[in-house]
């Protein structure tokens, strides 16, 4: 590490000469860095005079000494200027990483800077933001008291102050940063996004939701916001009010619309599906009509043209895209594209082959050779079908299968209820459990059937291994025929290995299913609406893809989010938010948010000294050690009182000397 140091200095020094405007601003940028570091300044003195003097070591041509010092006396001058410049009274706060010292050293801000100094640097050409060095810096506490203050609104008799605006423009992907590297803030951020009023009519309370820049970016376009958090995959932060509030709005005023129009279709060819395979071909006893078979055969053009190729088009589109951008997810030693990773996508992949399978054993086409023979156009049986069968009950059990995968793909309907979608996200994270009774109850049959299979006995249900395990299996479904049971009895052994068998299956795997179940159920009960939500947001971020620049714009001048909401009656506020009321119940607030200041209105001003409630828990503790130490100070001076008559030996000298530096010590410690 120390010989790359060296090495760039070296490199540095040279470059100096070579551009060195690109030297300046990168050298800027360094020192700004060091000023989150704290390196003290007086330290590149020495440095310099002792890289000097080894390169005096190394050569003996004074000009290329004289031009490193030089070159590396410049860059360290302005090392030092940046640092000086940079090492604001909140960069040093940061340094601390205690609230106090950050609202100590912004305190004294100016109120219309105030927001600016805690988002921005500048030192030349470059900038740093200390919210984001306190976040990479792991200085948390810093970080926290940064965003409270940033998203506090504060108020004269002239304006409000809210530094709302100023965040989301200084740092547009903040949220993103968050998700990735303090998601412990995100309920800071969101919770500051919110004002509610002290005051209740009606039983109804006012509530501000300043949510412009989740919704919308600098540009006016959609935000990220929502994606950021969709990939964060937190499902106590998508339930946060902001977040509902937000993605809700999109979700009704534009995607819900797109998604539904785009499912449609796919509705459409279910319903062609349903009717070309499981209602044409029951009609009058299965004796087809010619305009029933023509029929049946349009639907299934339609199907094999408009359904599977769209599937395979958007497959096509989806791949494509991934080996693009090379994103491949390892299972095992198979690296598969990630949009597989996606049960909605796998189970497409899944009905196209199905589909594809199904029209290359179709059974209009094999008897189109015979359509003249006999006047009966587009027949589905014909000797070519019929001889073997097995084709067509091929073609019937693809059928099945893809009937199946229609239905299941169509559970993404169900976000238009978060209830529906989150009772069907619980579903399938409680199919686990039930796998595992599955597997259990496999293992069990196969075992009983194989030792039944040992026993020498005259019962036809259990007269080989596959033979006894259909049987239990029927045994365990309730499937099993009753009278059979009258051969079991009589075969003792059978009869002993039978009871066993339905205790361990059907009493004891069986009830252990409903604790696993409702132990599953009990454990992710908070969380499903979280899931559910976390599964809608997705659904809106693919949706407004689609969706035209000119219907956003109509959906975002609905909202109206450039007028200015009111707090109270007749209290005009901060624009940029969506008022809406809460029952008064539903939070209660018995102070007012907004913190109202006297005297003068002048931007260049600070804020008046806040009045600080002391209830914060490093005030508890501070409080608790000054009592402490005054107490030990009253006990030191008692002792020495004591101890200076009761003994002769010097020992209540002794002890009084030592109480006595003890009590000192406190009183210079507090």
């Amino acid at each position: 590490r120390l010989y790359w140091i060296a090495n760039k200095i070296v490199e540095m020094t040279i470059e100096m000469y070579r551009e060195p405007k690109k030297m300046v601003e990168d050298i800027s940028a360094l020192g700004l860095r060091y000023v989150g570091y704290a390196i003290p300044t007086e330290l590149f003195a020495p440095f310099v005079s002792g890289a000097v003097e080894v390169v005096r070591t190394m050569t003996s041509n004074e000009h290329a000494e004289d031009a490193f010092r030089w070159s590396l006396t410049l860059i360290s001058k302005i090392l030092v200027r940046t640092i000086l410049e940079g090492s604001t009274i909140v960069m040093m706060a940061i340094n601390t990483n205690h609230e106090k010292a950050l609202k100590k050293a912004i305190s004294v801000s100016p109120r219309g800077k105030r927001a600016m100094e805690l988002l921005n640097i500048v030192v030349g050409t470059q900038s740093i933001s200390p919210l984001y060095w306190s976040v990479e810096s792991g200085s948390l506490n810093s970080a926290r008291a940064m965003i409270n203050d940033l998203l506090t609104i504060r108020a004269d008799r002239d304006n409000y102050y809210y530094g709302c605006d100023e965040l989301f423009t200084r740092h547009p992907e903040v949220i993103q940063r968050f998700c990735a590297d303090a998601a412990v803030l995100l309920p800071n951020l969101l919770d500051g996004l919110i004002w509610r009023s002290r005051l209740a009519v009606r039983a109804q309370r006012r509530v501000n939701y300043y949510v412009k820049h989740l919704i919308q970016d600098g540009d006016g376009k959609f935000n990220h916001a929502l994606e950021w958090l969709v990939e964060g995959q937190d499902q106590k932060i998508i339930c946060h009010p902001a977040v509902v509030l937000f993605s809700d709005l999109v979700w009704g005023g534009v995607a819900s619309r797109y998604f539904f129009l785009g499912r449609c279709y796919f509705v459409l060819t279910l319903i062609i599906f349903i009717v070309s395979q499981s209602i044409f071909q029951h009609l009058d006893g299965g004796n087809n009509d010619q305009g029933q078979r023509i029929a049946t055969f349009l639907c299934r053009i339609f199907i094999y043209l408009g359904s599977m190729g769209q599937i395979f088009f958007n497959q096509a589109k989806r791949l494509a895209a991934d080996c693009k951008s090379k994103s491949f997810v390892s299972l095992g030693c198979i690296k598969v594209p990630e949009y597989l990773t996606d049960m909605q996508n796998l189970g497409s992949l899944a009905l196209m082959v199905i589909l594809l399978l199904m029209c290359t054993q179709e059974p209009v086409f094999y008897c189109a050779a015979e359509f003249g023979a006999d006047g009966d156009l587009f027949t589905q049986d014909c000797p070519s079908v019929l001889d073997p069968p097995t084709r067509k009950h091929a073609y019937t059990a693809l059928s099945m299968f893809a009937m199946l995968l229609y239905w299941a793909l169509l559970i993404d309907l169900t976000v238009f209820s978060m209830r529906i979608s989150a009772y069907t996200l619980v579903c399938g994270r409680v199919l686990s459990e039930v796998g595992l009774f599955l597997g259990g109850m496999l293992f069990l049959i196969v075992a009983f059937s194989s030792s039944i299979g040992a026993l020498k006995h005259k019962i036809k249900d259990f007269a080989d291994i596959p033979k006894g395990a259909l049987s239990l299996l029927e045994i365990a479904l309730g499937m099993f025929p009753t009278d059979h049971f009258e051969q079991i009895q009589k075969q003792v052994p059978v009869l002993i290995a039978v009871s066993l068998f339905v205790i361990i299956v059907i009493i004891f795997l069986l009830n252990l299913l409903v604790a696993q179940l409702n132990g599953a159920y009990q454990a992710i009960y908070n969380d499903m609406v979280g899931f559910a939500r976390l599964n809608r947001g997705s659904i809106i971020v693919s949706t407004l893809h689609g969706v035209s620049a000119k219907r956003w714009d109509r959906f975002l001048a609905a909202l109206k989010l450039d007028e200015r909401l009111e707090f109270n009656e007749g209290d005009v506020g901060l624009a940029g938010g969506i008022q809406v009321l809460e029952p008064s119940n539903a939070n209660p607030t018995t102070v007012d948010a907004i913190r109202r200041f006297g005297g003068s209105t002048s931007p260049t001003m600070p804020w008046p000294q806040e009045n600080d409630t002391g209830n914060d828990e490093d005030d508890k503790i501070e409080r608790l050690e000054k009592v402490i130490l005054r107490a030990t100070k009253k006990m030191g001076g008692s002792g020495s009182k004591r101890g200076g008559g009761s003994s002769s030996m010097g020992s209540g000298g002794w002890a009084s000397g030592s109480a006595g530096s003890g009590g000192s010590a406190g009183v210079e410690e507090e």
